[in-house]
């Protein structure tokens, strides 16, 4: 039985005129390799399930990326392409950019089966980073701005860590005073340090 999520037909319409044909190809090679598949949508990109995370895809400014959620086991022989971009194989810029449909094919069956088994993928644990000091400078700011300093402090370790980082990483002290006072209003109005990136 077909299942398709309208999601996915959105998020293909709603995607740049150059991936609208990569992301087509990939969903129609998908669903003609496994049948029972799933589409859904994870992380705010299409995903496909069979007996759990088989692949996803997603589209950028200038390019796609589509990749397997087992892929140290699936694709052999394709290692430093999953470097160029996320996913397994690399930028795709266009439906040539892809392997061939059969070996797409051979791709998702392999994955298949690693479900069908119920083999686990061991990921590394990451280990923890280092806290990085917060500048004296900043850190005055924050004495000086409680508001700023409590965004701050309710932020994820991550999102407080871009912040922390950035001041830290100025090299010139006009360049940390600009980046302080910058810091002070965008954490007076809630913003992450990355807030122009992410999505509405």
């Amino acid at each position: 039985m077909v299942t398709r999520d309208k999601r996915v037909d959105t998020y293909i319409e709603k995607a740049p005129e150059y991936a609208r044909p990569i992301l087509a190809h990939l969903r129609a090679v998908i669903h003609s390799a496994c049948p029972d598949v799933v589409e859904t949508v994870k992380w705010g990109k299409p995903s496909f399930d069979y007996k759990g995370m088989l692949c996803g895809m997603a589209y950028f400014k200038q390019h796609c990326a589509f990749g397997f959620w087992k892929h140290d086991l699936v694709v052999e022989g394709v290692k430093g392409k999953e470097l160029e971009a996320m996913g397994s194989f690399g930028r795709l810029t266009s439906v040539a950019d892809l392997p061939p449909k059969a070996t797409l094919a051979r791709y998702i069956k392999k994955a298949m089966k690693l479900n069908d088994e119920g083999v686990k993928v061991v990921r590394a644990k990451t280990v923890p980073k280092k806290a990085v000091p917060v500048h004296p400078a900043f850190k005055a700011a924050l004495d000086r701005n409680p508001k700023a300093g409590r965004t701050l402090d309710a932020f994820s370790p991550s999102h407080r860590r871009e912040y922390v980082e950035w001041i830290a990483g100025a090299k010139r002290e006009e360049t940390r005073e600009r980046r302080i006072a910058t810091a002070i209003e965008w954490l007076n109005e809630g913003k992450p340090h990355n807030w122009k990136y992410e999505k509405c």
